[in-house]
């Protein structure tokens, strides 16, 4: 199969979140399954490096038509990986001074990039069995080719998935750029109409032949309005081609055997690297060097990661004799939390505002425990990098956490970490409680810690699901 990416960002170009992480590792993992697989995605002039551009090839230019305008497209290529990627290239909308997104022309940004991609597939004669859109930047692309595309000739035939990263972000306008900004007739505005609203993953959701979020639980959560946002009523209509499929992980960049980047490597049969970790964390933390149990969080700062709960006991866990490192930035009510509690609990904790890979690559491997409480996590990728080192997750059973992460306490005897159920502070720390008490018990801890560091969340299984889906879809026509 022919299967095209399309995502707003991707690793290791440019990245603000986990899609990033799904577009550079997911491809690659279909290439090794024997699929040709290509990515396509913003050239961001001023966040990719330059020693990066300069290894790109420049393709071709042509016009794109954007409400009333036509807008200048460049286009670039690269190959990395066995995987092929394409750069949509327009300075006015994807030359900005910082970041990826939030500017006040995003719908316009994207909605030029969705239908760009499909105007490249025409001039390359490129035509894929699959074309793959995430998130809301791309929700578009479906809408377009099934208004504009799908009948042409070279085009017809090229099946839509659609995927859900998070829900919270639906790229929602008024309905008035419907004609001037996204090209939608007047006539069919009732395709990405919601709730008074242009709403674009709802367009995506009503003209993609198959819609799938990035885990199992995350799937049936989203039907729910406590976990929707307010697409619960479309996406209920639609469970009929909705699916979930857990993350993978790109387990070569995060490999404690080989890891350059902390203190010293360890594996599951030598583990004497893990001690020098967390010595060096400590250190590096400003923390003296004890027996207890560290605890990292490693974070976006904001309510929905469950950081209300965390404000509510992080005294009790203190007193529970249990340092804590974070690292995170975001809301100002819980920066300044942390810092207080820093100034408060000098030798238990320490919190460095923003986020320094290097620093986290230190809290993931030196590190006992590391703790994920959200309220809604789609997929979540922490906790699986924390196994990676040996770290023991103590999660919220909520989306992909709940799919990734067996309790200890659960009879198979092959759990991972520790979970707690309910949107609770005082069950939060019941979890982080039990974690302390298996922690003493060194036994039991080395094996926890030991399976952890076995346990496979590499790509190869998602991959296959991917793929059986796009092949479903391919013998539509068969």
């Amino acid at each position: 199969m022919k299967i095209l990416y399309a995502a707003s960002e991707a690793q290791p170009f440019a990245a603000s979140g986990g899609l990033a992480d799904v577009a550079g590792s997911l491809p690659r993992a279909l290439v090794e399954e024997g699929h040709e697989c290509m990515v396509v995605m913003p050239y961001y002039i001023n966040t990719i490096k330059q020693e990066v551009r300069d290894t790109f090839e420049y393709v071709t230019n042509f016009y794109v038509p954007v409400g009333w305008r036509s807008q200048y497209c460049g286009i670039f290529r690269t190959e990395l990986n066995g995987v092929t990627y394409y750069f949509i290239d327009n300075e006015y909308y994807f030359k900005r001074d910082y970041g990826l997104y939030g500017y006040y022309d995003d719908a316009e940004r994207y909605a030029f990039f969705s239908r760009a991609i499909l105007e490249m597939l025409e001039h390359l004669d490129i035509k894929p069995d699959i074309i793959n859109s995430n998130d809301w930047q791309t929700a578009l692309v479906p809408v377009y080719y099934n208004i504009y595309y799908k009948y042409h000739h070279n085009m017809w035939g090229i099946r839509n998935v659609f995927t859900i990263h998070n829900i919270g972000y639906q790229g929602q306008y008024g309905l008035e750029l419907g004609e001037e900004i996204f090209s939608i007739p007047r006539h069919l505005t009732s395709i990405i109409e919601y709730d008074g609203d242009a709403n674009l993953m709802k367009g995506a959701l009503e003209m993609a032949d198959k819609i799938t979020t990035v885990s199992p639980t995350y799937a049936t959560e989203i039907l729910n309005p406590w976990f929707s946002h307010g697409l619960d009523r479309c996406l209920n209509s639609k469970q009929y081609k909705t699916c979930g499929f857990l993350n993978g992980l790109d387990t070569e960049m995060y490999n404690a055997a080989t890891d350059k980047t902390i203190a010293a490597n360890f594996t599951p049969s030598k583990m004497a690297g893990k001690k020098k970790c967390r010595e060096e964390l400590l250190k590096e933390a400003g923390l003296p060097q004890c027996d207890v149990p560290v605890m990292g969080i490693i974070s976006r700062l904001v309510e929905h990661k469950g950081f209300d709960l965390i404000k509510c006991v992080l005294d009790d866990i203190v007193q529970a004799g249990i340092k804590v490192v974070v690292l995170g930035s975001g809301e100002q009510q819980y920066e300044d939390f942390f810092a207080y509690m820093q100034g408060k609990y000098p030798e238990a904790v320490s919190f460095k505002c923003g986020y320094i890979p290097s620093y986290a690559k230190k809290i993931y491997a030196g590190a006992d425990m590391f703790l994920m409480p959200s309220k809604s996590e789609p997929c979540g990728l922490a906790q699986m990098i924390a196994l990676r080192y040996g770290t023991v997750p103590i999660v919220r059973a909520t989306g992909g956490l709940k799919d990734s992460i067996l309790d200890y306490g659960d009879e198979s005897g092959e759990g991972l970490g520790f979970t707690f159920q309910s949107y609770n502070a005082l069950d939060m720390l019941g979890a982080i409680n039990r974690a302390k008490d298996v922690f003493y018990d060194k036994k039991e801890w080395d094996k926890l810690v030991k399976r952890g560091l076995k346990a496979d969340f590499s790509w190869k299984q998602s991959a296959k699901l991917y793929i059986g889906l796009y092949e479903e879809l391919c013998s539509w026509d068969k």
